[in-house]
């Protein structure tokens, strides 16, 4: 009776009595679940390291938010009719939200300064990937509810993880004269006038540091800044080739001018060609428009000269092709007259 007794409780959980049998919790073992794998160090909460590595986040953007906030001489700036923003002063920081987009951003390198992981997360290769990765670039982990995923990420679909991106900080636009100066070379630097697409702000961007240009700027509103598509579309190359920003660009250009520096832009109606250029050794910022729009009629009216880039079969190039063309060019006739 005994072994009876005992024995017949397996079956369906429960005893003689109709009670659950003690230890499942009212469910048959094929019904329970287990935790999966132990999580990280970084992502378990309570853990020393999972304290420490929030704390460095809340220090990254507590330091960050401090050099954003700090006040800055404005006489350099009035002294600059195309430029009003304070030095360093970087557009907000951005998130990457997603699986597949936070690994992509990991992989290519771009700047982040915390990583933040969803608890429980399903068994998925990309959420080791980026953890991974995270902790070889230094950047925190940092573990957050779901509800604090939908907040910091506005509702965006998230899949679990979100990836915070470094601030910009913006050059002024005089920075890139004077880079080329300490350098004992004539300044190259590539204006983009209405350029939308990230991506085209990074493949600029490889360009200029293909062929020795000294920058490049942008202005501030409707305009790409340097986001994580433009990282991600520079190869890196964001680390080494400064952008600046103003708050007119055409008055920046005017400025650049007074300074000694040409402006040649870049247009299908231009009147010579761009690998003919006679400015080419000269001082010289190039000024690259929009596909389909072209130079604005303002930023024209400012360029010494207006060239083209010959094309057969198509009515445009976008602004990352139209560039890459014309630095080429100009690089070429600079070696030539050297």
């Amino acid at each position: 009776m005994t072994g009876r007794s005992g024995g017949g409780a397996g079956r369906g959980g429960r005893t003689k009595t109709g009670k659950p049998r003690p230890g499942t919790g009212g469910y048959g073992k094929r019904k329970l679940e287990g935790k999966g794998p132990t999580p990280p160090a970084e992502l378990r909460p309570g853990h020393p390291a999972q304290r420490k590595a929030a704390a460095q986040a809340k220090k990254a953007a507590d330091s960050k938010a401090g050099r954003a906030g700090g006040s800055r001489s404005p006489a350099r700036a009035a002294g600059r009719a195309g430029d009003l923003r304070a030095r360093g002063t970087g557009s907000a920081a951005e998130l990457v939200a997603g699986r597949n987009p936070v690994l992509e951003a990991l992989q290519a390198g771009v700047p982040a300064t915390a990583l933040h992981v969803g608890p429980r997360l399903d068994e998925d290769d990309r959420i080791g990937q980026a953890v991974m990765l995270a902790a070889d670039f230094g950047i925190p982990v940092v573990e957050a509810g779901r509800a604090e995923l939908d907040r910091i990420t506005g509702g965006a679909i998230h899949q679990g993880i979100a990836l915070r991106i470094r601030r910009y900080s913006y050059a002024h636009p005089a920075d890139l004269v004077q880079a080329a100066r300490d350098r004992g070379v004539p300044p190259l630097i590539v204006a983009l006038d209405g350029v939308t697409d990230p991506r085209n702000l990074g493949a600029v961007a490889r360009s200029v540091a293909a062929f020795g240009g000294h920058g490049i700027l942008v202005p501030a509103r409707r305009s790409a800044g340097v986001t994580a598509g433009a990282w991600k579309a520079s190869a890196g190359t964001l680390a080494s080739v400064r952008v600046a920003q103003a708050a007119n660009l055409a008055g920046a250009l005017s400025a650049y001018q007074e300074d000694g520096l040409f402006v040649a832009g870049l247009d299908a109606s231009g009147s010579t060609d761009v690998g003919e250029l006679e400015l080419a050794d000269s001082p010289l910022v190039l000024v690259v428009g929009s596909e389909g729009n072209g130079l604005s009629r303002l930023v024209a009216q400012r360029c010494d000269v207006v060239a083209r880039i010959p094309i057969v079969g198509a009515e445009s190039l976008n602004a990352g092709i139209a560039a890459s063309i014309a630095l080429y060019a100009v690089a070429r006739l600079r070696a030539e007259r050297a």
